[in-house]
C-alpha cells in the first residue's frame, strides 16, 4: 500500500517532511517513518494490547496511528514543536471520526523528550532519531528511574539509529539486544534501514 493510501485509509494527513533548515544541534528534523517499513517491522515485532508505546518525536503522530491501527495498543506520543502537535491534534480528531473509538488510548504530550513523565505502564519506546545522543542518555534514564520504582520488562525500539545511539546502548550494562529488523525491497541496499529492539537484562 502506498504512503498516500496509508493515510487515507487510517484518516490522516503525515506524509510531508519538514521543509527548510532545522535550526538545532541537538533535535532533529522531521521525517516519518515509512509505511512500509513499519510493515516489516510488525511482520517480525509483534505489540499486545496491554503493551504502552511512547513515540519520543512522533512528528504528526503516523507511528501512533498506525500501531493502534493493527494492535489497538495504548499509543502515546511526544512532540516539542507547536504546529506540529497541532497536526497530531487534528489527526487524533480525523481518525476518531473514522474509527469512532471514545478512550484516551491514543494521546499527544507537547513537552520536551526529556521532561515527560514516564507512566508506571510505558513499557515500548521507539525512537526515530528525533534527537542527539547526549537527550537520549537523559530519556533513558528516565525510563530507568521508572522502571526501578515500578519494575517491569521495557523495550527501547530504534529504527534508522545513529551510530551513537547503537553504542550507548551497547556499552550500556543494563541493555541487550533482542531482535534486528534488516528492511528489504527499496531499502536493503542502505545498512542503517533496519530496526533494533534492545530490552533489559535479568
Amino acid at each position: 500500500m502506498k504512503e498516500q493510501e496509508y493515510d487515507k485509509l487510517l484518516n490522516i494527513k503525515t506524509g510531508d517532511r519538514q521543509i527548510g533548515f532545522h535550526r538545532s544541534f541537538h533535535y532533529h528534523r522531521y521525517e516519518p517513518t515509512p509505511y512500509a517499513a513499519l510493515e516489516e517491522l510488525f511482520q517480525h515485532y509483534e505489540l499486545k494490547r496491554r503493551d504502552r508505546v511512547v513515540d519520543f518525536g512522533c512528528g504528526k503522530g503516523r507511528l501512533n496511528f498506525f500501531i493502534h491501527h493493527l494492535f489497538q495498543t495504548t499509543v502515546v506520543g511526544m512532540e516539542m514543536n507547536d504546529e506540529f502537535y497541532g497536526d497530531c491534534m487534528k489527526n487524533l480528531s480525523t481518525y476518531r471520526e473514522k474509527t469512532k473509538i471514545r478512550n484516551d488510548s491514543i494521546s499527544f504530550c507537547h513537552c520536551l523528550a526529556e521532561d515527560y513523565d514516564i507512566h508506571p505502564e510505558d513499557n515500548r519506546f521507539y525512537f526515530f532519531n528525533p534527537f542527539s545522543v547526549q537527550i537520549f542518555m537523559k530519556v533513558i534514564n528516565n525510563i530507568l528511574s521508572s522502571v526501578e520504582a515500578f519494575p517491569r520488562d521495557i523495550e527501547i525500539l530504534l529504527y534508522y539509529s545513529s551510530d551513537d545511539y547503537v553504542h550507548y546502548l551497547e556499552e550500556h550494562p543494563l541493555f541487550q539486544l533482542r531482535k534486528e529488523v534488516s528492511l528489504t525491497g527499496q531499502f536493503e541496499q542502505n545498512a542503517y534501514e533496519r530496526f533494533l529492539v534492545y530490552g533489559l537484562m535479568y
